[in-house]
């Protein structure tokens, strides 16, 4: 279904390119955002981590990876790995905010190359995000609709997070990159079809580094973030993944 995946893609974009738009409250934490967060974790956790066990036996099975086969719970270290990466990119970015900005809050040369090295790791985010719309374990329409819905939503935390820390920089630049990656990503997915082991990996990996993108926005205390909301977006969406 071309046309799904179509739509799937520029309704992505759509979201990507209007976030800088909303008048979203930072602290205390608007409970759109919380909101946002609640669904996209929740998607994670009831619909791509039980994939895991499926991609758990391909990569157990695979020839390609013999070296691998010993390793138990190989395939959840990909997402911990996610997590691990974007979390050290997270604290270098704050570190870079914090010492390195003057009072007119304009960025450095450190500071400007930190935010290379996380937009960066965004391009790589937003390019198996892209690539996931074409090829995931679930290839029903339910199973695009609900991707699409949790990236869309994701995006919203990690686009206002960007914003926030990098201000005119990413408007200007940073934006640009990653919404061309999506696009990559999903001009791959149609033109190249990777093993499926191989696919278990990077869907590991954005889980881990969905996780930690969500949970980094909503823990700090001084965000005052709004649980309610995040309860809400929580419940909402595990209902709709468990009814169906």
């Amino acid at each position: 279904m071309p046309w799904l995946s179509l739509l799937s893609i520029l309704f992505l974009l759509a979201v990507h390119l209007s976030v800088g738009y909303l008048r979203l409250s930072r602290i205390p934490r608007s409970r759109w955002l919380s909101l946002a967060g609640g669904i996209s974790v929740t998607y994670i956790f009831l619909h791509v981590l039980p994939e895991f066990a499926v991609y758990q036996d391909v990569l157990a099975e695979s020839t390609r990876l013999k070296w691998m086969a010993d390793l138990e719970h190989h395939i959840y270290s990909f997402a911990l790995l996610g997590l691990v990466a974007f979390y050290a990119m997270e604290r270098a970015a704050k570190r870079a905010r914090d010492t390195h900005r003057d009072p007119e809050g304009d960025h450095d040369r450190h500071g400007v190359r930190i935010f290379w090295v996380h937009i960066a790791s965004f391009v790589l985010y937003n390019g198996i995000i892209g690539y996931l719309i074409v090829w995931r374990e679930d290839q029903t329409t339910l199973g695009l609709l609900y991707y699409v819905v949790a990236m869309a939503f994701h995006f919203i935390v990690t686009d206002y997070a960007l914003y926030d820390h990098y201000q005119e920089l990413y408007r200007t630049r940073g934006r640009w990159l990653v919404v061309t990656a999506l696009v990559v990503g999903w001009v791959l997915g149609l033109v190249v079809e990777i093993p499926e082991v191989f696919i278990g990996m990077i869907f590991s990996f954005l889980a881990g580094g969905v996780i930690m993108n969500v949970l980094k926005e909503e823990l700090p205390g001084e965000r005052q973030s709004n649980i309610r909301a995040f309860v809400v977006g929580v419940i909402a969406y595990a209902l709709l993944l468990l009814a169906t």
